[in-house]
């Protein structure tokens, strides 16, 4: 019993700086956001997870930063934020300054399942246009979304 506690106690201290970094880093909790939606889909399968992640208080959305998804044509199929994207496609609409990045986040989706993909959008805190960058990973047929402002 106290071997066990002991290497708890080194094993804690060990992760808590690395923990305490993440949480204060917005794109390590974007991709640790995006994580535990994969790892819910996988558990739950699709409808229960696209469900929770249409929740405006769902447990896929954390201060500022939540989860939402798209399928593999960039047609949102979760937003926890604006329900009324939901079932619109926006693969063809671009950032201000002309980026394709929905076509990135889909064709980066497809080619490594995974991945990061910066573009500039309104910032609806500050009501300015601003660098952002979004977490991206594939699970099955959507691609599961975090993004936070640089």
């Amino acid at each position: 019993m106290k071997k066990i506690l002991v290497m708890a106690i080194a094993l804690f201290a060990f992760l808590a700086p690395v923990l305490g970094a993440a949480a204060d880093d917005p794109q390590q909790e974007a991709k640790a956001l995006v994580e535990s939606a994969a790892a819910f889909l996988k558990a739950n399968g699709k409808e229960a997870t696209l469900a929770e992640m249409n929740k405006a208080g769902g447990q896929f959305v954390k201060g500022d930063l939540y989860v939402f998804a798209y399928d593999l044509t960039a047609t949102i199929v979760a937003h926890p934020k604006n329900p009324k994207l939901v079932g619109k496609n926006l693969m063809e609409v671009p950032d201000t300054d002309g980026k394709q990045f929905r076509k990135e986040i889909v064709e980066t989706a497809k080619a490594s399942g995974f991945g990061w993909v910066d573009y500039k959008y309104l910032n609806p805190e500050s009501k300015k246009v601003e660098a952002k960058t979004t977490y991206l990973q594939k699970a099955g047929d959507i691609v599961l979304c975090c993004g936070t402002y640089k």
